[in-house]
């Protein structure tokens, strides 16, 4: 079983740094995931005789890694979700992709849909029937002229599937190592970290901020001496 990471946990809420690779919910693979992960942790720290009741707020694609939250009560699972839905749930990406951005701040907004079958996402015209607004921000943190690669934060507004990676490759800024979008370094792990999360918590009502930054080696060696 993975090793937990766990940033802060108390009676309602559990957060945690999700590693690469590994899935928020079970899928069809099979693999290990983290809803099953933490339920184990939770069941041996608290020797429940039972399964432990663990609520899924918002997921993290597979292959991206980060912070995340997990609602230890019902009702914490309730709060955190309309957190969700009336957008006072705020999480930040780092972001390094292809090329040099034309603003070094700048907002992203597109329509996209999903093609169920294909598990990917396009941009289309706000008129396509079943199109959802997507909407972000970015700030460029870095551009490494050498490697013609951007390091971004990214604050996300709408949480449409595979956002930030269908934008940004919509204007030729696909993510590094992001295979699905175009990206270059293939074979290479995606560069896409949820590195912050900003919730009010489920009970005190108290703002929270929660933060885990990657590790600096392999393409994330761009972040040496940068200021996030």
């Amino acid at each position: 079983m993975e090793k937990l990471n766990v940033i802060y946990e108390d009676n309602h809420i559990i957060v945690v740094e999700k590693p690469v690779n590994i899935p928020s919910q079970a899928d069809k693979t099979g693999d290990v995931d983290m809803l099953t992960i933490i339920k184990q942790y939770l069941k041996e720290k608290y020797n429940k005789p039972g399964e432990a009741y663990l609520g899924l707020v918002h997921r993290l694609d597979r292959p991206v890694g980060g912070v995340m939250v997990f609602a230890k009560t019902s009702k914490a699972a309730s709060r955190l979700s309309e957190q969700v839905r009336n957008k006072t749930f705020k999480k930040r990406y780092l972001v390094i992709c292809n090329g040099k951005m034309d603003l070094e701040r700048g907002e992203l907004e597109d329509y996209l849909i999903k093609n169920e079958k294909t598990n990917m996402s396009k941009v289309v015209s706000k008129e396509t029937k079943n199109s959802k607004l997507a909407l972000l921000d970015y700030e460029v943190l870095k551009y490494d002229k050498e490697l013609n690669l951007s390091v971004l934060k990214i604050n996300l507004h709408t949480g449409r599937h595979h956002q930030i990676r269908v934008q940004l490759s919509s204007r030729n800024h696909s993510i590094y190592g992001d295979n699905k979008y175009g990206g270059r370094g293939h074979g290479k792990q995606i560069c896409l970290w949820a590195y912050e999360l900003s919730i009010v918590h489920p009970t005190t009502k108290e703002e929270l901020t929660f933060r885990v930054l990657p590790d600096k080696t392999g393409s994330w060696k761009i972040l040496e001496n940068t200021e996030i």
